[in-house]
């Protein structure tokens, strides 16, 4: 059970993540800055997305009881969102719309970019924070299962800045053509968790 639950965990924050895609995102903002300065933003922009979401892993289910949200409605309405999501990233609209804001955020010279654009909202946007939330309430309050899950955030998030250290050369063998099937592959992967999410939510609250 306990290695169903990292399978899950990390398959589902790989996907929501996309550590591969955001490499052309992290070339763009860091566009015209010296290599030392780019390995700074890519562990910095790593340790604030990191804290979202064990702030999200420890305190979501806790969130949902105060509002009187079930995990069920929530699972739901996570589930909806993540295909959102996934519809996008299908059909291209996410990598657009991404660009748009590494381009705003180029334009207006923002002080740290390692806060936003990269750890907010390409790193621990909606998606992520819901998958998280999901995943916790998941565990039921399990110390294994939820140490499992603030590993499997390290984990994805050293993946990210492993990627953004190798962030040029993995752009040059992917290429426009790779980046866009990788993206579309994510997609049609995220919609799937996506739908069990709705399922298992339906299911447990026609239980309950």
């Amino acid at each position: 059970m306990a290695r169903d639950y990292l399978f899950t965990a990390f398959a589902t924050l790989f996907v929501v993540v996309d550590p591969i895609g955001l490499s052309p995102i992290f070339l763009a903002v860091t566009h015209g800055l010296p290599v030392h300065a780019r390995r700074r933003i890519a562990w910095r922009a790593c340790l604030i997305a990191g804290f979202i979401l064990a702030g999200f892993a420890f305190g979501g289910d806790w969130l949902l009881r105060q509002l009187g949200i079930s995990i069920a409605a929530f699972r739901i309405a996570g589930g909806l969102l993540l295909f959102a999501a996934a519809f996008d990233m299908v059909l291209g609209w996410r990598i657009e719309r991404e660009s748009k804001t590494a381009e705003q955020a180029l334009e207006e010279h923002v002080r740290n970019i390692a806060a936003f654009p990269l750890a907010i909202p390409l790193m621990a946007g909606p998606g992520a924070i819901t998958a998280t939330v999901l995943l916790s309430g998941q565990a039921g309050g399990d110390p294994l299962q939820l140490a499992a899950l603030i590993g499997v955030i390290v984990g994805i998030l050293v993946l990210c800045a492993v990627v953004f250290r190798f962030a040029i050369p993995i752009g040059r063998l992917l290429g426009v053509t790779g980046n866009i099937v990788i993206s579309r592959l994510f997609g049609v992967l995220l919609a799937a968790l996506a739908v069990q999410y709705v399922v298992d939510g339906v299911r447990t609250a026609l239980r309950s």
